[in-house]
C-alpha cells in the first residue's frame, strides 16, 4: 500500500511539473490587458496619443516639416503564436486629418493631403518590444503628402524601405522615432528628406488596451 502511495504521489508531482511550463507557453505574444488572448483576425486600433503629435521633419534634430495631431491605424492580426515569439498583423489603414496639420515650410501655405500608399503593409511585434513595418513583396512603404503653396497645390511622394518602432505596456503604445523617407518625387518646395515621429496610444482591441508578452 505504502508503495503504491508513494508511486501515486511521484507521478502527480511530475505531472505538475510538466503542467506549469506548458501553461507558461500558452500565453501568446499579444494579450488584452484583461488576460485575453487575442486572435487571429481580430483588429487592432490605434490613435495618437492624447497631447501629442505626428511629425515630418525636414532632418531628425530639426522642427521644420510638418506636424499632425490626428492619425489613427487599423492592422488585423495574422499570426499570434507562443511568448516568446513574434505576433504579425496586416497594416490595412493608416490615416492622417488634415484638418489638424500644420506646416512651417517656407514657401507652403498649408496641408491638404497626406495619404499613406501600397497598404496592406506587414507589421510584426516581437516579445521584447521590437515593432517592424515592411511592405509587401516588390514593394515600398510610400506615403503622398499634398501641399498648398501660393503657385497651387503640389504633391511630394516619400518612401522608405521599412520602418522600426517600439511597444511599450506602459502605456500599451507603439512608436516611432525619426524614420527616414526619402523624397521620390515632387517639387523643390518638397523637402529632400522626411523623418516621421508618432506616439500611438493606447492600441487595443474590442476597446480593450493590448499587451506584449
Amino acid at each position: 500500500m505504502r508503495t503504491r502511495t508513494l508511486l501515486t504521489l511521484t507521478a502527480a508531482v511530475a505531472a505538475l511539473g510538466l503542467a506549469a511550463p506548458a501553461s507558461a507557453a500558452d500565453t501568446p505574444v499579444l494579450t488584452t490587458t484583461d488576460g485575453a488572448a487575442v486572435a487571429v483576425g481580430d483588429v487592432l486600433n490605434a490613435s495618437l496619443a492624447s497631447g501629442t503629435a505626428a511629425t515630418f521633419y525636414s532632418s531628425a534634430t530639426g522642427t521644420s516639416g510638418i506636424s499632425c495631431t490626428s492619425s489613427a491605424f487599423a492592422a488585423t492580426v495574422t499570426d499570434n503564436p507562443a511568448a516568446p515569439g513574434t505576433a504579425t498583423e496586416s497594416l490595412t489603414s493608416h490615416t492622417f486629418d488634415t484638418s489638424g496639420c500644420t506646416a512651417n515650410v517656407v514657401g507652403v501655405l498649408g496641408v491638404s493631403g497626406i495619404t499613406v500608399d501600397n497598404l496592406p503593409y506587414t507589421t510584426s511585434v516581437s516579445s521584447d518590444g521590437t515593432v517592424s513595418v515592411t511592405p509587401g513583396q516588390g514593394s515600398v512603404i510610400q506615403s503622398t503628402v499634398k501641399l498648398r503653396t501660393l503657385l497651387g497645390t503640389i504633391n511630394c511622394v516619400y518612401r522608405a524601405p521599412s520602418l522600426t518602432g517600439k511597444a511599450d505596456n506602459a502605456d500599451n503604445s507603439i512608436s516611432f522615432t525619426n524614420q527616414q523617407f526619402t523624397k521620390a518625387s515632387g517639387s523643390s518646395l518638397c523637402f529632400a528628406n522626411a523623418f516621421f515621429t508618432a506616439k500611438y496610444a493606447p492600441v487595443t482591441k474590442g476597446g480593450v488596451a493590448v499587451n506584449v508578452n
